[in-house]
């Protein structure tokens, strides 16, 4: 026996055994268990989505000896004949190749006789948005009052290119793309019901590859089996689609967001070794960024169509959401330059660097003059097993006489989410020894936040954290349970550390999630703001130039344009 290829051996012979388009076959088994039936009905969608499959499938409800329903029996003759392409009352027609108006009036010529031997005269024309505009004319005062022993069922990928006329007249169902955890799902029990032996991480390299298609998932894993001498392995289904090592985009987004352009030099060396597609490769950090930068704003949103998405959610605590934003930027405007490089490889090379050169070390208020900036020495950062704290740096710059938070605001600079709490780089360090650890209370807390040199989502954290308790060089801190998705242990770490630095002294610190009692630094922050907006509010309606504006033309004032002057 010859040997039959997976995707016309696995199509599926009833609604039953359907993958996905659920909207779809809901709709069609509903209309025909309730003998609901349209005159014509339209399938659209990408390839190998299951247009043809769904009206043959049809076609079987239709014209089945045991009666319409959703359920076909697969047996009787009728079932059978359309199953092997050989029944004389489905009219399977390709569109593209009979696109003359002479085509389309001899397909109809039949139109007014009975069925030869089934209940119905189906029309099953595929691809018919490339029929001509006379045959669409030809066809439709047939397709508005077709005879009652008539079906069309039609099948396009381009709707856009049908006639108004023409989609007016028939019940149009739109297929989806298959999601890549579908494909995967139906890939693992097509070889396992074959007995061929697979590696997971292959599938989901060959359900990524399908783009939504399963007749395209279905030829790729033939192509993969023969590739691998009857198994598929994710070595050779990477070697054979000439996709990127997706460790290797892990490594290099983990060496950029570290700072290390040895490290990613090394990486991309390591990568050319088996001459990948470096534009594909920037395709695949873009896509990684992408769903790295959801995972930091809604955590359950992860994306898991590589089945990597724990290691998604490291990388999310791991990095900032600015860098993770500044890093995305850079590699979607390097696309358009990676072309003009003397190779790809030294184009991927300077997308990288360009990354860390541009990468920022402070947040700075750009609305200081020169004269009022003055370096400042970073205050040490101590690393956990070290003898003696160590000192990073470049300089950082802050206006002189603005240390104290009482008197500074967030910087223009810093990101805010909708309710206004800091998410961007915290103040920059005070020098150490300024703020008396005897002093500190749960109403000042605030005021020694800005002093520690904290920034990114470390400060984002420590800003919703209530100073619950303070007994001697024991701090008990609160963090609002609303705001702590990317809170993990190593973060009460980090705080313990940065107010060691800070006092000079070992301490012990501990966080737990609950509601704060009293205001957090964030909420401190949001309510100042709140406060100076509404003063800004008063002080624009007071204006007399502004009022007599508003009588003269009848205005109104919109007050969400209105934004105080140091926001």
């Amino acid at each position: 026996m010859s040997y039959q290829v997976l995707a016309r051996k696995w199509r599926p012979k009833s609604f039953r055994e359907m993958v996905g388009q659920e909207h779809v076959l809901q709709a069609l088994v509903n209309a025909l268990d309730r003998d609901r039936l349209h005159h014509a009905y339209l399938f659209t969608g990408t390839r190998g989505v299951g247009k043809t499959t769904i009206a043959r499938i049809l076609a079987k409800c239709l014209n089945c000896e045991a009666g319409v329903s959703s359920e076909p029996c697969g047996t009787c003759s009728s079932c059978l004949e359309i199953a092997e392409g050989r029944s004389v009352d489905l009219l399977e027609v390709d569109a593209a190749s009979r696109t003359k108006v002479e085509d389309t009036r001899e397909l109809l010529d039949n139109v007014q006789y009975a069925p030869t031997r089934s209940r119905y005269k189906i029309y099953l024309i595929d691809e018919v948005h490339m029929l001509s505009s006379h045959s669409f004319n030809a066809l439709l005062k047939t397709l508005e009052e077709p005879p009652p022993h008539v079906k069309f069922l039609l099948a396009t990928t381009d709707p856009q290119k049908l006639p108004a006329t023409v989609l007016s007249r028939c019940l149009q169902f739109n297929l989806k793309n298959m999601p890549p955890e579908q494909i995967v799902g139906h890939l693992a029990m097509v070889l396992e019901q074959e007995m061929v032996s697979f590696e997971e991480p292959a599938l989901w390299l060959l359900g990524r590859a399908a783009a939504g298609s399963m007749r395209d998932a279905l030829s790729l894993t033939d192509q993969a089996i023969a590739f691998g001498s009857g198994q598929v392995n994710e070595a050779d289904v990477r070697s054979m689609l000439g996709s990127v090592d997706q460790g290797h985009v892990f490594e290099i987004l983990e060496a950029v967001s570290a700072g290390e352009p040895a490290k990613v030099l090394a990486v991309v060396q390591r990568m050319s070794e088996f001459t990948p597609d470096f534009e594909g490769s920037l395709d695949e950090l873009l896509s990684l960024l992408h769903r790295v930068a959801t995972a930091q704003a809604v955590p359950d949103a992860i994306d898991n169509s590589w089945g990597d998405a724990r290691r998604v959610e490291q990388m999310a605590r791991a990095i900032t959401a600015e860098d993770a934003q500044l890093f995305y930027q850079v590699a979607l405007n390097g696309k358009r330059d990676i072309a003009l490089s003397p190779d790809s490889r030294r184009g991927f090379e300077m997308i990288l660097l360009r990354m860390l050169a541009f990468r920022p070390v402070a947040v700075i208020d750009d609305s200081l003059r020169p004269e009022e900036l003055q370096p400042v020495e970073p205050a040490p950062v101590a690393v956990e097993g070290d003898s003696a704290p160590v000192k990073k740096s470049p300089e950082v710059h802050r206006a002189a006489g603005a240390s104290s938070p009482e008197n500074a605001t967030l910087p223009p600079g810093v990101a805010t989410d909708a309710a206004v709490t800091p998410v961007g780089d915290g103040p920059t360090a005070e020098a150490p020894g300024g703020f008396p650890l005897d002093e500190l209370t749960a109403g000042n807390w605030w005021e020694l936040l800005g002093l520690l040199g904290l920034r990114g989502m470390m400060f984002n954290i420590a800003s919703h954290c209530e100073l619950q308790r303070r007994e001697g060089r024991t701090l008990a801190f609160v963090l609002d349970s609303a705001h702590a998705a990317l809170f993990n242990d190593t973060h009460g770490g980090k705080l313990r550390l940065a107010l060691q630095n800070y006092f000079g002294c070992e301490m012990t610190v501990s966080v737990v999630l609950g509601e704060p009692a009293g205001e957090t630094p964030a909420m401190r922050a949001a309510r100042l703001l709140a406060e100076r907006q509404a003063e800004a509010v008063v002080a624009i309606e007071a204006d007399p130039q502004l009022q007599a504006l508003i009588s003269r033309f009848d205005a109104e004032l919109d007050h969400s344009s209105i934004h105080p002057t140091d926001a």
